[in-house]
């Protein structure tokens, strides 16, 4: 068996085609990119991985986060919470640069502008009490629909089970018409 070198090929230049970016790719690259930047507890109420063990809706890291998303170029609008007695400047400062840098090693758009609001700010304390408070209620909710679910299939089970009995009676019976 040969070993063969597989080498790097000049791309065709007669290939036509274009290469673009639904703006939930940008967005997922910035909501990925800004999970780590402390003082920085959410972007518009999705909840980041700080506090990973108390996550809702971690999947989304979507939320919050509105681009403009054009061939060359992006543009990012997004509302902030951030947590009480941080240095909110140099977040936004950090925000921009890992933004820029995820942005552009990943899909070379530039990005020429983030535009952050800050919508709250939050003790960290605070931000921790209101993400038990959603997940207690997201999990209260979960089991409350699983007890009723349970109910009323047992229900269900209950009513076929009658229904069948009663069956079984009129067939043994005799029939009232001929």
């Amino acid at each position: 068996m040969e070993n063969t070198t597989i080498k790097p090929t000049e791309p065709k230049k007669d290939v036509k085609g274009e290469l673009t970016y639904e703006d939930k790719v940008i967005q997922k690259i910035i909501g990925i990119a800004l999970e780590n930047v402390d003082g920085l507890l959410t972007v518009d109420g999705g909840f980041f991985s700080n506090i990973k063990e108390k996550l809702v809706n971690s999947d989304d890291v979507t939320s919050g986060i509105s681009t403009e998303v054009g061939k060359k170029q992006v543009a990012v609008d997004m509302d902030v919470v951030v947590e009480y007695g941080k240095d909110i400047d140099d977040i936004y400062d950090q925000m921009k640069n890992l933004i820029s840098e995820q942005v552009d090693k990943m899909t070379h758009l530039d990005v020429i502008e983030v535009n952050v609001n800050v919508v709250d700010i939050k003790t960290r304390e605070e931000y921790e009490e209101d993400s038990e408070t959603v997940q207690d209620k997201v999990t209260s909710a979960a089991q409350t629909t699983g007890k009723f679910a349970s109910k009323q299939t047992n229900r269900a089970k209950s009513a076929m089970s009658n229904q069948a009995d009663k069956i079984g009676d009129n067939l043994e019976s005799e029939p009232r018409v001929q």
